[in-house]
């Protein structure tokens, strides 16, 4: 399964990544990526940026190195009510949030409380997708959070980073039985790298191995094609972009 999306990539401003935004994108038109979704660590991360960073995100341009850029970030889950660390005025300027759980900012608790916390920030309408949920320090319920997922729009990513195994240890045969829940739940599913330098963006193929062994089908698979992508956009009530319109109709 091939994908033309790379939905999850850290710049040096995540403050533990290493390369530039234009790195990034060259590496994504080199990679054969039609689209790059930029999403550094929001502002409850150590080393994150100050949320001016995400609010000034409207000065990137719609394209570089012919690769369409996606304005995004990659927000904390805070709590149990599902709050998220994206400032109000951040908002009208991001494309794409996904909401993750890191350990500096949540404290891995019991499997109930993180159960609870994804289906709280997925009905908070807050985000648009959830990131490597794999980690085996925050257990939840699969198939409770693949249905809400299903029936809110709200997409489950598939990490290439966790699939390596350096990352988030064990996580890798749970990321099949999340892949396995969200099919169950005809839900939707998006693919990121997690790339913190360049050299690893659009390296995706561990994902596509994940999602054929599954047996994915790609139209749930938003990364498939950028018709599908911008329309998940769309579908999640994003206005669409003008300059991408040549994209949605690819």
């Amino acid at each position: 399964m091939q994908f033309v999306v790379d939905t999850h990539t850290h710049t040096y401003a995540s403050g533990h990544a290493y390369s530039t935004i234009m790195e990034n994108a060259q590496a994504a038109s080199q990679a054969g990526l039609k689209i790059l979704c930029t999403t550094d660590h929001a502002d409850s991360m150590p080393g994150a940026p100050h949320y001016w960073f995400f609010s000034n995100q409207r000065v990137l341009p719609r394209y570089l190195f012919d690769v369409a850029i996606i304005r995004g970030v990659e927000a904390n889950i805070l709590n149990e009510q599902g709050d998220i660390d994206v400032h109000p005025s951040s908002y009208s300027s991001l494309d794409w949030i996904i909401g993750s759980f890191h350990e500096p900012v949540f404290r891995p608790a019991t499997k109930d409380v993180h159960t609870q916390a994804l289906i709280n920030v997925i009905e908070s309408g807050n985000i648009d997708a959830l990131g490597h949920l794999g980690n085996p320090n925050f257990d939840f319920d699969f198939e409770a959070v693949a249905r809400c997922a299903a029936k809110h729009h709200v997409a489950i990513e598939i990490n290439a980073s966790t699939l390596k195994g350096h990352s988030r240890v064990g996580s890798v045969d749970r990321c099949y039985d999340i892949a396995r829940a969200v099919k169950q739940a005809g839900g939707f599913i998006t693919t990121g790298s997690d790339s913190h330098f360049c050299d690893t963006i659009g390296q995706l193929d561990l994902v596509s191995e994940l999602l054929v062994k599954v047996g994915m089908p790609t139209e749930n698979v938003i990364t498939f094609s950028t018709t599908q992508f911008l329309s998940f956009l769309q579908l999640r009530g994003r206005a669409p972009i003008a300059e991408f319109q040549a994209l949605q109709d690819a």
